[in-house]
């Protein structure tokens, strides 16, 4: 189960990377008797389940929690999925596979690949997915209903600057070395015959499965898409208006059991099977071959985008001038802002961005530009970029003229936590809730017993 404390609403970020962490760790514990604990509503809390989200935390580096402190998180959690009952709050199997590979890549990034992920878990990717697939969908499930709980909670400005003046010295937060970048994206061009390549090989595979090989083998050898890949190409069942527009259209002008053409996306060309349809929900597999950029293309986009650098320290370009004539990607406002991929805010800790980007600016100073780096880009393409330090800001003590975004966020916490609270009291109240065993003694946050 997933720590769902509500003071996961000071620092949101932090609790999501602590989750995150509790998913990937493993710890091998003694068989318990799988008693049941609590009883909420019409569901039931084990004895395992607590120990393991104890264990978890543990391994995971985080605030170690004791039971008494690992079942309340769980009861609470449990209140999110009886609420998310009632109010049909639902959750797709595409988006629960999704936020599972965004959190694969992320450790797959901190461990440098997926091998050594596997070795150091020792697990492969699809174990460690398909064991925690549940609690993720919990997980994205609670997240849901906080925000439908808090979503009327407001904080105005003069009300941020009480809350700041109400602090101790000792209570105004530490900010760590932050950074705010720009960059410049330089996209490879694919070209028409790597294209064609591409689509010749997948029209292949279509031939072989319309002659009676397994689709789901080929997949598993072939495809390009690594979510489905282990799963013999199937996505799950998922709702209109999550894949791309050309996927969707084909997925839904098919009939069950019929096979797709040959068809191109954004990300490649694919072949794709309906698998069942239930009102809104399609689920299909799909087969998707990347066309591959040449060698001469990686070549040229790279020597591009080194004399746009080289241009620019010679003073012909500001970098803001550079974005706006020569990057193929600038971003929401155009102004080639880079957001941190975890929070979306345009300032970071270094444990905000990606590992490669910090090993990319941590020794510039402030005006400085990064040498030509390579990455994927969210395509699934190679791609090169450049990053310009707009500022470095050293550790200090906050404050409302440098962090206001901060107390902010610290105001709207505390007003959120106050909401949540008489939320929870509420809830408890109209709940059929029983402790049995050592856990009716202890000292929870809330009043569970009656």
């Amino acid at each position: 189960m997933l720590n769902l404390s509500l003071t996961a609403y000071s620092n949101k970020m932090r609790f999501t990377l602590l989750f995150v962490l509790s998913v990937l760790s493993q710890v091998a514990f003694s068989q318990i008797a799988d008693q049941v604990v609590a009883v909420v509503g019409n569901k039931m809390v084990k004895y395992s389940e607590v120990e393991r989200l104890v264990q978890d935390v543990r391994m995971s580096g985080g605030i170690k929690q004791t039971s008494c402190e690992a079942l309340e998180s769980m009861l609470i959690g449990t209140l999110y999925t009886l609420q998310a009952e009632e109010d049909s709050i639902l959750v797709s199997d595409a988006q629960v596979e999704e936020e599972l590979d965004r959190r694969i890549r992320y450790f797959t990034d901190q461990f440098g690949s997926r091998e050594k992920l596997e070795q150091f878990y020792g697990k492969t990717i699809l174990q460690i997915k398909e064991e925690y697939r549940e609690m993720v969908k919990h997980n994205i499930v609670s997240q849901k209903m906080e925000e439908n709980i808090v979503s009327d909670v407001k904080v105005t400005p003069s009300e941020v600057k009480r809350y700041f003046n109400s602090l101790s010295k000792d209570s105004i937060p530490l900010v760590p070395l932050e950074y705010e970048l720009s960059v410049i994206v330089k996209k490879t061009i694919i070209g028409e015959e790597e294209k064609a390549i591409a689509k010749a090989q997948l029209s292949e595979l279509r031939a072989r499965i319309v002659k009676g090989d397994r689709f789901g083998s080929l997949a598993g050898l072939y495809s390009d898409d690594p979510g489905s890949r282990l799963k013999s190409g199937e996505l799950g069942y998922t709702q209109r208006g999550e894949w791309v527009s050309e996927f969707e259209a084909m997925a839904n002008s098919l009939k069950i059991g019929e096979l797709s053409p040959v068809f191109e996306t954004p990300f490649g060309f694919h072949i794709l099977e309906v698998l069942d349809k239930k009102g809104e929900l399609t689920n299909v597999r799909h087969i998707l071959i990347r066309p591959k950029v040449s060698a001469q293309n990686l070549m040229t986009a790279e020597r591009e985008l080194s004399t746009v650098r080289n241009e620019i320290l010679a003073g012909k370009y500001t970098f803001d001038e550079a974005v706006k004539i020569f990057s193929d990607d600038a971003g929401r406002q155009g102004d080639g802002v880079y957001l941190s991929p975890l929070t979306r805010k345009p300032r970071y800790s270094a444990d905000e961005i990606e590992p490669q980007v910090l090993l990319s600016v941590e020794k510039l100073r402030e005006g400085e530009i990064s040498s030509v780096q390579s990455f994927e880009d969210e395509d699934g393409k190679t791609a090169f970029r450049i990053f310009y330090v707009r500022h470095r800001v050293a550790p200090h003590r906050a404050s409302l003229e440098t962090d206001y975004d901060k107390i902010y966020e610290m105001a709207l916490a505390r007003a959120r936590k106050r909401k949540m609270d008489s939320w929870m009291k509420d809830k408890i109240a109209d709940t059929y809730i029983r402790l049995t065993g050592n856990f009716a003694d202890c000292k929870f946050r809330y009043k569970w017993g009656k």
